[in-house]
């Protein structure tokens, strides 16, 4: 009989990028020139990003998206087949792939700009291509860095297929359409997603609090803030809210640590686990995570997690 682990599919519907990292003692003011101490190139993307997390973490992944006919793309293709990512339904299109340029300063910080390329070539058209692969799946993850349009058309399909859906509203600049919340089982936004989503400014976990109460009122189904280092806010369908502590590490780089957190969440839920138990795994993930540099480099594999008990 085969195992959970074994049965545990993700879907992740999203963005793939070139990430070109560097180093300064802080971030940059508007106008500021400063100097950097290191640069690094390194996969990213928050699709690929929570595509790697989840297949460390347990997962049988599949990405749906789409990079360009480069050196960059062929680099993403690459390093996701590595993971023994199914590549299946990532296509190739005509705008270079997608870059973010980040910052990260000695406070573990950082700023980034994201040119989308190619992401911008994942239609609605792409998705019903690939529905099979949607349909193959236990949990769907989605994000804000491709159309749209699209966001909408990949979420649409995974509820009528029956999938548990993950929407991870990043970047968000304002409250989501109200007919996408319906079809979203699990939302997770970190603290400036969560206050553009509702309105309310969050400064802290009861602010936390009121903005998941908020996004909850709207229709929102199930809500997860998470706030780094002061842990996750949960607003969960018939539970009380309930905030989880982050572990205590010392951080040395946050890039990636939110999409650590939903790779490692997703494969939890695909493999059968409870809310709860997931949760707490993800955050021994995403907290791994930030004590080591750059994107993908830093997510963790599941024997990693397992070991800190």
């Amino acid at each position: 009989m085969a195992s959970k682990q074994t049965r545990a599919r993700v879907t992740v519907v999203g963005s793939l990028n070139m990430d070109l990292v560097v180093r300064s003692p802080r971030l940059p003011q508007p106008g500021e020139t400063l100097a950097g101490r290191g640069f690094a190139q390194v996969a990213g993307g928050k699709g690929g990003n929570q595509a790697v997390a989840a297949a460390r973490l347990g997962a049988q992944v599949s990405v749906l998206g789409c990079v360009g006919a480069d050196a960059n793309g062929a680099q993403l293709r690459a390093g996701l087949e590595a993971e023994r990512i199914d590549c299946a339904a990532l296509e190739t299109g005509s705008e270079p792939s997608g870059v973010a340029l980040i910052v990260v300063d000695d406070a573990s910080q950082n700023t980034i700009v994201i040119v989308a390329g190619s992401n911008g070539e994942l239609t609605p058209a792409a998705i019903a291509r690939h529905e099979a692969t949607l349909a193959a799946a236990d949990v769907v993850i989605c994000q804000l860095e491709t159309p749209p349009e699209s966001v909408y058309a990949a979420l649409a399909a995974a509820r009528r297929l029956g999938k548990i859906v993950i929407l991870n509203p990043a970047p968000a600049t304002g409250p989501l359409p109200a007919d996408w919340l319906p079809l979203i089982d699990y939302l997770i936004p970190n603290e400036l997603e969560a206050a553009a989503l509702s309105g309310v400014a969050v400064d802290s976990p009861e602010d936390a609090a009121r903005a998941a109460a908020a996004l909850r009122a709207a229709g929102a189904r199930n809500v997860l803030v998470t706030l780094g280092a002061r842990g996750v806010h949960a607003a969960l369908e018939g539970a009380a809210a309930t905030l989880y502590d982050a572990p205590r590490v010392e951080a040395v780089d946050t890039t990636a640590a939110g999409d650590t957190f939903i790779g490692g969440f997703a494969a939890q839920l695909a493999q059968g686990a409870s809310v709860e138990a997931a949760i707490r795994f993800a955050q021994r993930a995403a907290a791994l995570s930030v004590t080591r540099a750059g994107a993908q480099p830093s997510i963790p594999t599941r024997a990693e997690v397992d070991a800190l008990g």
